[in-house]
């Protein structure tokens, strides 16, 4: 269990030093295993890890690769995503999502967010489907899904398919259903900060489709249906072993850090209702792992300093839309994506994970009562 902080102990904003001294025989026994046997590339535990991660999600295959940026590519390689092509997502989000299908040769297609939820407005969609459409990727922003169905049933009168961009909402249901698990593709990453992180780069893609499943392990692997047998155009792909093992250390406590992240996320709501604040809302027929914990603020840099001063960090995901990034510009018409806008202009993330106290969550929110209202 977590332990109480002294008052004026800074505050780690994601506290992988708290979690490491929880499961630090777990961990450490893994990566020994590792050393000891000496495959590091493509050894036991890495499908020892998909085998349970599928069984945590109930997709029938789960192919681990280095990064969930690297899944998002293989996922729309698999699907032959290329030039010409279009795929629709949202510009609030981390730069990973469009920068992938620009690597194709694709174009990324934005539609505007809720400001409830951040997430991809699924009532928007329609209007942006053309005939060079091929995907929809929607995100689970701050480890909520999106309205996963809805998208699916758009998706299906159009013969698209839907690649949920996973990699904050790993654990989340929707109802009643895992998030990984929700459309034609799931992609979600274990960087170190995610709900269930390794300590380096590492990802994992999820299917029911046998025939993507089989597509999604040769490009892994440099596109090779056996060895020196290149059937198709990959990438150097694979998730090292000792990575997995990390993860496979991590998941023994992972169902627990689920029940706490959700229990520290309905406090969390409690108290900047109670204290008249805004915050990112959840729907009702969904959870949060809150891989980041969102308010909406005014003057943000002041906020933000007031709370540094009391030891508090904090964090803005994401500043700019992409569509307003030097590098995506292009592919955007002025004044597209209001609501976007409007949230990178307001957002900011709070100290969140599991082993988050509750007086440390009391010192987060007085803080920023204060910094949001000053004497």
């Amino acid at each position: 269990m977590p332990t109480q902080s002294q008052s004026n102990d800074p505050i780690q904003f994601i506290d992988l030093k708290a979690q490491y001294a929880a499961i630090r025989e777990a961990v450490n026994a893994r990566i020994q295993t590792v050393l000891d046997h000496g495959q590091y590339i493509m050894g036991p535990e890495v499908g020892e890890l998909e085998q349970k991660l599928a069984a945590h999600t109930g997709a029938k295959h789960c192919i681990a690769v280095s990064s969930g940026t690297e899944a998002l590519l293989i996922a729309m390689m698999a699907l032959g995503v290329g030039p010409g092509d279009e795929v629709i997502t949202t510009p609030f989000t981390f730069a990973a999502t469009a920068e992938m299908i620009v690597l194709l040769g694709a174009t990324p297609v934005f539609v505007d967010i809720e400001t409830a939820t951040c997430n991809i407005d699924a009532a928007l969609i329609e209007d942006k489907i053309t005939a060079r459409t091929k995907a929809i990727m929607p995100v689970s922003l701050y480890g909520q899904a999106a309205d996963m169905d809805e998208i699916n049933e758009l998706a299906a009168r159009h013969d698209l398919a839907v690649i949920e961009d996973a990699a904050q909402s790993f654990g989340a249901d929707y109802r009643d259903r895992k998030s990984c698990n929700l459309s034609t593709i799931g992609c979600t990453s274990f960087f170190p900060s995610k709900p269930l992180g390794c300590y380096g780069d590492g990802g994992a893609m999820f299917t029911s489709d046998d025939d993507l499943a089989k597509a999604f392990r040769e490009i892994r692997v440099h596109g090779q249906s056996k060895r020196y047998v290149h059937s198709r155009v990959g990438v150097g792909g694979r998730m090292d072993t000792l990575q997995c093992a990390v993860v496979l250390a991590k998941l023994e406590r992972f169902n627990w850090e689920i029940e706490r992240r959700l229990a520290i996320g309905a406090r969390y709501n409690r108290l900047i209702d109670e204290a008249g604040l805004k915050r990112v809302h959840q729907r009702q027929d969904r959870n949060s792992v809150y891989a980041q914990y969102t308010v909406f603020v005014e003057n943000r840099e002041q906020i933000q300093a007031h709370l540094q001063s009391q030891g508090i960090p904090t964090a803005v995901h994401y500043p700019v839309p992409l569509n307003a990034q030097p590098a995506y510009a292009y592919l955007a018409a002025g004044n597209a994506t209001p609501n976007s806008d409007w949230a990178a202009a307001h957002v900011m993330s709070l100290p969140m994970s599991a082993d988050l106290t509750e007086e440390q969550q009391d010192r987060i929110v007085e803080a920023l009562k204060a910094a949001s209202w000053p004497a």
